[in-house]
């Protein structure tokens, strides 16, 4: 009886200890649900939730909390990237990475390096290559990879995802030879006497990728780690995670069970694994700290704009016999969005082309009326090249654009060869949407582009690249007000995820999520925000990112 009345005294005294914390001395910021900016200079936070935001007479109101000193740096609310590949990030930090070589043959090389380097590996795995890039500007072959790599098959997606670069050992494992067909949305690259050149678009690339090794939950842990460390490290706490399959989606549910998740996900599931009607009667997951959300599914209407995948009214300006590909053809649009909608699941639906985008909200607007499903926040992930038409339909269907500020400055350097001047107008067209009232959640894509928000933020403000170039901007008309940006990886991406009321803001009752940097984004010219450095990263009212010091 003793030993009991000794342990309730004992949690008695834990509860009783227990403290809030405060953050003070900070230039803080952050927005409302309504998008009104509020300053602060002192936050209060307790069990992970915010308390109170204000100034130093919260010292006063509680007296007895644990205060930090945030000796004058920047906060802001832990930004929230509403478009990524969690594992594909952890995927491409563990293996050959060739995104910024200058070269096909430069990229043969190092994959021939790394090769060496990895000579247990049965399969070389990596990407990031980008033929716009290059000299020549023409698709790498397999012949350039066979002179390093030969015994080993070898498989390297673009940095859009939409496009491999096989060599010859690995077409040959996958049976693609001359006679081989295109498969539906997809394109085997061919020479002009019709042998596969070893770049497959789209579904093409299935092929392929279905002869690679099974990945185990080892893997999938060592890819996230890395993941969520590099996403820490630049100021991200939570995730949009577009497309996971059944096995990523039992690995991570195992792991918000366990409170084993240290940034957010909000995860879609992938429109053609063979589970997908299970997953769908199963309803939405969400753990009761909201590391992990599970309700919507991620499908895709068309390829990329890169490699003339994209799905187009007319043909592309520089393939005249080319109007891009649609991934799921046209009569399986129905099916699908009824069969996601009517499970009250959010359907979120890549499209990049004008007529993929086109053709998406026509089947929302049918689906609408048949099933239901308008007020679940459906989205279209890209929407980067819409008929101006179109942009008002967006509005009119509640259906929110998912957009990311780094395709634009990526892809401005081929934009105009790919479309012509006119279709110009309604691609990258942020401003368009924010001037009726969409709500605009803004990400990255990565890993086909950088995760690190901050690029993002500057090519959103400047519609420049990273050396400021071009001089006023990119279609300058269509830039972004820091404001309305910082509300793009704040408030709007948490909306577009249901998750307004919990997290993207540092107002009281959200998650204590929270980063701090090393200047005033707010204050400084806005072709330095690029260069914005975290110093640490807080989640739920836990530090789990400090940067080095120098």
């Amino acid at each position: 009886m003793k030993t009991i009345f000794m342990l309730l005294i004992c949690v008695c005294s834990a509860v009783c200890a227990a403290k809030p914390t405060m953050f003070g001395n900070v230039k803080g910021y952050t927005l409302t649900n309504s998008g009104a900016m509020l300053q602060f200079s002192h936050i209060v936070f307790e069990n992970g939730k915010v308390l109170e935001i204000g100034d130093q007479t919260l010292l006063n109101q509680y007296p007895d909390s644990l205060f930090i000193d945030g000796q004058q740096k920047t906060m802001i609310p832990g930004l929230i990237d509403a478009h990524g590949h969690m594992l594909g990030l952890g995927n491409s930090l563990l293996k050959v990475d060739i995104r910024d070589v200058k070269s096909a043959q430069l990229s043969a090389k190092k994959v021939g390096d790394y090769a060496a380097q990895n000579d247990h590996l049965k399969w070389i795995t990596g990407g990031g290559w980008n033929q716009v890039l290059w000299p020549d500007k023409q698709f790498p072959n397999a012949q350039q990879l066979d002179e390093y790599v030969s015994e080993k098959p070898v498989l390297l997606s673009r940095v859009d995802g939409h496009a491999a670069w096989a060599n010859s050992k690995a077409l040959a494992i996958a049976g693609i030879s001359k006679d081989t067909l295109d498969p539906p949305g997809g394109k085997i690259i061919r020479d002009s006497q019709g042998n596969p050149t070893g770049v497959l678009i789209d579904t093409a690339m299935y092929l392929v990728t279905k002869h690679l090794p099974n990945q185990s939950d080892d893997y999938y842990q060592a890819s996230l780690n890395a993941a969520t460390e590099h996403l820490h490290s630049v100021g991200i706490t939570s995730v949009h995670d577009a497309g996971i399959e059944k096995a990523e989606y039992d690995f991570f549910k195992r792991l918000a069970l366990e409170k084993n998740l240290d940034v957010r996900i909000y995860a879609m599931v992938w429109y053609e694994d063979p589970n997908l009607e299970a997953i769908l009667n199963a309803g939405y997951f969400n753990d009761a700290e909201d590391f992990l959300s599970i309700r919507s599914v991620k499908a895709m209407a068309d390829g990329a704009l890169g490699s003339r995948g994209a799905a187009l009214f007319e043909n592309y300006a520089d393939a005249p016999d080319n109007k891009g590909l649609l991934v799921i053809q046209e009569d399986q649009f129905k099916p699908l969005f009824d069969l996601v909608l009517k499970h009250d699941f959010q359907h979120n639906l890549h499209a990049i082309g004008d007529l993929a985008n086109h053709l998406a909200l026509n089947q929302f607007e049918a689906s609408f009326k048949d099933v239901g499903g308008k007020n679940l926040r459906n989205r279209i992930e890209h929407a980067q090249i819409i008929s101006l038409n179109d942009i008002p339909r967006f509005k009119q269907l509640d259906i929110i654009p998912s957009m990311q500020p780094t395709h634009a400055t990526s892809d401005m350097n081929m934009a105009e060869d790919r479309l012509g001047k006119d279709r110009l107008l309604g691609a990258y067209a942020w401003k368009r949407f924010i001037d009726q009232g969409s709500p605009l959640p803004l990400g990255s894509d990565f890993p086909v582009e950088l995760a690190n928000p901050f690029y993002g933020i500057h090519a959103a403000v400047t519609r420049q690249d990273r050396n400021n170039q071009p001089v006023g901007g990119w279609v300058p008309s269509q830039a972004l007000s820091l404001q309305q940006t910082f509300k793009g990886f704040t408030i709007d991406a948490a909306y577009a995820a249901h998750q307004e009321d919990i997290i993207g803001g540092l107002t009281k009752n959200k998650w204590a999520d929270f980063i701090l940097i090393d200047q005033d984004i707010f204050s400084i010219d806005k072709d330095q925000i690029w260069k914005t450095k975290v110093l640490e990263t807080w989640v739920a009212g836990k530090r789990v990112y400090q940067a080095k010091p120098n």
